[in-house]
């Protein structure tokens, strides 16, 4: 019998075609060959198989081709419709920039700026100013420090205050934040010996009193991501700051989330803001800038002057820097809170979190009328959204999710992944749930056009 592997064309006649014109005139042949060699290295399995046989019209070779050729120049880094309901979603990159941060970003990507320089003196200047006069203002912090982000800030802290001595710790503050971020592998690291006290559920102030003699720092993780509850008990930061100063040891409380505004703002509570945290006197406090303050990446450091300097002094501070673009969308992102109003409308994040369920209900019944004349069967019904980023765990923000019924959902789903732009929801009851609550307005349109052509 003839193997039908026999029956594929060659490259040569295939790239001789009219049919691949279009392609040879958007790349360099090399590309397009390849293409077509990987393109047929995968028909030859199938028919070795005994899967059909080979195609013979060359517009089949060059579809394929020109299909692999656009996956291989797609960024791997992609825009994605968070449709899940999990505000600050760590897979998909946590919070969304407002629009003056992406306008401030886009303006440092494109020109110089005077990150190390100057302008008054005409002299070499440091790029550790910048953000720190508006990081005192909102927190009320006598010195501020921003670096690439809060693991990192919590490392620079016990490296610079406690490397070589023990750092006092309770038992149930020995967290994971997530991925590769557990405290006492991050005090490892810092060089900090790390001095646990108390139990899991129940640490007291004799048990840091027995400890904090001759150590290098007290460490408090706010428990940001679970709550322990029962027969607990824990001891106040004030009061780890008051035991600190009559034993001259600091404190350092990682705060995790970076709140700045009161989360009653936007129906939460069960959080302390920055400005909080910072007027109990603790040392150094740390935060992330992505979550709930709704900024870039970054671990924001504010504290006393002393501790502050020591950290700007240490050389690992070099190592754990940020980038023009990480300022220049941070701090356009903390000016917004000057005005809190306007840090609410305008801060993805926060209008996200303060969007009221009527409103995220008439949306996604809007949506589902034009769904339903597509030939899509969809729904409103009643849920509930989360906050996500390790903060507020046991927050549930009422919600109105489009459901949507397909014979597969799970391909359906997979379908919308593979779209372009990809869209995320999640799954439940057999049907596919998607939350407007995260899904921009001006990304409804996009949404729409996705559903159909995968559900209708």
């Amino acid at each position: 019998m003839t193997d039908p592997r026999r029956g594929i064309p060659p490259v040569d006649r295939l790239l001789a075609t009219a049919a691949f014109e279009p392609l040879l005139a958007r790349t360099t042949r090399e590309r397009v060959a390849e293409a077509v060699r990987a393109v047929q290295d995968a028909l030859r399995a199938e028919l070795a198989a005994g899967s059909g046989s080979a195609p013979a019209d060359p517009v089949w070779y060059a579809a394929a081709a020109e299909a692999r050729l656009d996956a291989a120049e797609r960024p791997s880094l992609r825009r994605v419709i968070n449709a899940t309901g999990v505000v600050l979603h760590t897979n998909l990159g946590r919070a969304p920039l407002a629009e003056v941060a992406r306008a401030a970003l886009a303006e440092a990507a494109t020109s110089y700026t005077n990150l190390e320089y100057d302008l008054e003196a005409g002299a070499r200047g440091s790029r550790y100013e910048h953000c720190t006069s508006l990081l005192r203002e909102l927190t009320g912090a006598e010195a501020a420090l921003v670096v690439n982000n809060n693991a990192a800030a919590v490392v620079l802290a016990l490296n610079t205050l406690a490397q070589g001595r023990e750092a006092v710790i309770s038992r149930g503050e020995l967290v994971e934040i997530g991925g590769s971020f557990r405290v006492p592998e991050i005090m490892a690291r810092s060089g900090a010996m790390m001095r646990e006290v108390g139990a899991t559920n129940r640490t007291h102030l004799s048990d840091y009193e027995a400890a904090v003699d001759g150590a290098g720092a007290i460490l408090h993780v706010h428990r940001s991501n679970f709550r322990i509850t029962g027969f607990t008990a824990e001891v106040p930061l004030g009061r780890l700051v008051a035991l600190g100063r009559e034993h001259g040891v600091p404190v350092i409380a990682d705060l995790g989330s970076g709140l700045l505004l009161d989360p009653a703002s936007f129906g939460l509570a069960g959080e302390p803001t920055a400005a909080e945290v910072v007027a109990m006197g603790p040392a150094v406090v740390t935060m992330s800038g992505d979550k709930l303050l709704g900024g870039p990446q970054a671990g924001l450091i504010v504290g006393s002057a002393a501790a502050v300097d020591a950290m700007r002094r240490n050389p690992l501070c070099r190592a754990l820097r940020v980038d023009k673009l990480t300022l220049a969308a941070l701090e356009a992102t903390l000016a917004l809170y000057r005005e809190p109003d306007r840090a609410m409308r305008e801060i993805p994040t926060l209008a996200m979190l303060s969007t009221p369920k009527e409103a995220v209900a008439e949306r996604a019944r809007a949506l589902a009328d034009r769904l339903d004349a597509a030939g899509v069967r969809a729904h409103v019904r009643d849920g509930a959204s989360t906050v996500g980023g390790g903060a507020f765990p046991d927050a549930e923000i009422p919600t109105a999710l489009l459901a949507l019924e397909a014979e597969d959902v799970e391909s359906a789903h997979g379908a919308l992944r593979s779209g372009e732009p990809p869209v995320v929801g999640r799954i439940r009851d057999g049907r596919l749930l998607l939350d407007l609550r995260t899904v921009r307005p001006d990304e409804e349109e996009t949404l729409h056009e996705a559903l159909a052509r995968v559900l209708a």
